[in-house]
């Protein structure tokens, strides 16, 4: 299953409590529609509940569902997030080591 590191689980809090009040409200990832069909490309969601196929990684504050459809390409992934100077978020996925 994904896991994800602090700063990314906290990058997902503030970018859930800032867009939903529900109470299981998450970030959820799914596939991207891609004109390349080789790249995996993957796009980000808030939503009030995940899917009845999703699953679910627990974290200290907001949940993150994950589409049934890719969890096999997120198994043994690390989903780490950052801020830049002009408050922009970038997600980025590493190897579990």
């Amino acid at each position: 299953m994904l896991a994800l590191t602090d700063q990314a689980a906290s990058i997902v809090t503030a970018i859930v409590t800032n867009q939903s009040e529900e109470e299981n409200a998450g970030l959820r990832i799914m596939q991207a529609d891609s004109t390349q069909p080789e790249e995996a490309a993957f796009g980000l969601q808030v939503v009030p509940a995940p899917e009845s196929t999703d699953g679910v990684v627990a974290t200290e504050g907001s949940p993150v569902y994950v589409d049934e459809a890719i969890a096999d390409a997120l198994e043994g992934k690390v989903l780490d997030a950052a801020v830049d100077e002009q408050g922009g978020v970038s997600f980025q996925l590493l190897e579990q080591g």
